[in-house]
């Protein structure tokens, strides 16, 4: 009996560490628009539609300096978070440098004819990015948050216009917004 009781002692805390581990982690936009006690204003400018979805360019004036985000919405469900994509400025950087590395690759992997490929990339904010391959086909997605079923099929082409369009969007709205 004491054994039991002893391993029911040690094994609980392992159980409630591993329960903390799947809460939901904010992503750079949370963080920034749930800073209390600070006066914070959005600006958005619309984008080009990425196939049916919303996109613009938020731009958060803060005080202690602007911040840059790629908003990517599924509009019929604006209303819940998880359809919702803020990328922001830098993540956008890392989007665009691993799209132009994907965009390298499909051709040579369509060429494999694998019975399943996947090549993607993923921000630290949960966004993904990428392609599989099936039947020699490669099929682009993009899936907007980390914790929901938010996967979107997008054309190829659609993907390597509209994110460099909104990095340099940004890029001009930082000369535009500078303090």
């Amino acid at each position: 009996m004491k054994k039991i009781l002893f391993f029911l002692v040690m094994v609980t805390p392992l159980v409630s560490l591993a329960q903390d581990d799947t809460e939901k982690q904010q992503t750079k936009f949370e963080q920034l628009a749930s800073k209390t006690g600070k006066i914070s204003k959005f600006i958005d400018i619309k984008m080009p539609r990425l196939s049916y979805l919303e996109t613009s360019i938020r731009t958060v004036l803060g005080e202690q300096g602007n911040e840059y985000f790629y908003r990517i919405e599924k509009p019929e469900t604006s209303t819940t978070n998880e359809k919702i994509a803020m990328i922001e400025y830098s993540d956008l950087v890392e989007i665009n440098k691993a799209l132009t590395e994907l965009l390298s690759q499909v051709d040579a992997d369509c060429e494999l004819d694998p019975d399943y490929l996947e090549n993607r990339f993923i921000t630290d904010d949960g966004f993904r990015i990428g392609y599989y391959v099936d039947n020699g086909n490669a099929n682009w997605f993009i899936r907007l948050e980390r914790y929901g079923k938010s996967t979107v099929f997008i054309k190829k082409e659609v993907l390597a216009e509209n994110f460099p369009a909104a990095q340099k969007k940004i890029e001009e709205l930082k000369t535009r917004y500078r303090k």
